[in-house]
């Protein structure tokens, strides 16, 4: 059994992403930036909770930490259901082709798969987007001693985010019109949203450094 990307040495996981194996990519890379972006805001969190110099942020980062906790965790899971998505797209094109009941079979499977692969890089953009939402707050009632964590925090999240829509993106792109509506209407409003908010965080940090 594969082991899960998170559970993976940084150096291992590097080694393999580098790797010319279609999988772990750019899916996965964007799930485990998720992963590390709420980690950071988790530490920021952490270190505003309790210090009586950021004590009006205190419910605010109280909130923002155990949103960024589930989603840290949630991140790890998508990083390795990402990389199966694509395994089972890949799968699904080696299936046989002679017969038109097995055509049929094959391309209902694609489908299928591919629908699987675009839902899942779909809810790693829109975790990003919350954190991002949640980061535009926390750069100004955080300790702002690591406002600087804020900043690749929300880097990190906006990677994540226009990285997942890039995967939703090419996905959607050999599906036919009438899969995944939602996808499609929410992804464009999902990519201005997140270039909005990134702004916006970098604004507040240069703000409060």
């Amino acid at each position: 059994m594969k082991k899960p990307w998170m559970e993976m040495s940084l150096r291992d996981f590097q080694s393999a992403l580098a790797s010319s194996s279609p999988t772990p990519g750019g899916g996965t890379a964007a799930a485990v930036a998720l992963g590390q972006a709420s980690a950071l805001a988790v530490m920021v969190c952490d270190l505003t909770l309790g210090n009586e110099k950021w004590k009006e942020g205190w419910v605010v980062a109280e909130t923002i930490m155990s949103n960024a906790i589930t989603t840290m965790s949630r991140a790890s899971e998508l990083a390795d259901e990402d990389s199966d998505a694509f395994d089972a797209v890949m799968a699904a094109y080696k299936m046989p082709k002679n017969e038109d009941k097995e055509i049929e079979e094959r391309r209902e499977a694609i489908r299928s798969a591919t629908l699987k692969a675009t839902e899942v890089p779909f809810e790693t953009a829109k975790l990003a987007l919350e954190l991002l939402e949640q980061l535009v707050e926390l750069a100004n009632v955080g300790n702002s001693n690591a406002i600087s964590d804020v900043g690749v925090s929300g880097l990190l999240a906006s990677a994540a985010c226009k990285g997942g829509l890039f995967n939703v993106e090419i996905n959607l792109s050999s599906l036919p019109e009438h899969y995944a509506k939602q996808i499609r209407e929410e992804s464009p409003l999902l990519m201005v949203k997140s270039k909005k908010l990134s702004r916006q965080i970098m604004d507040n940090v240069k703000g409060n450094l």
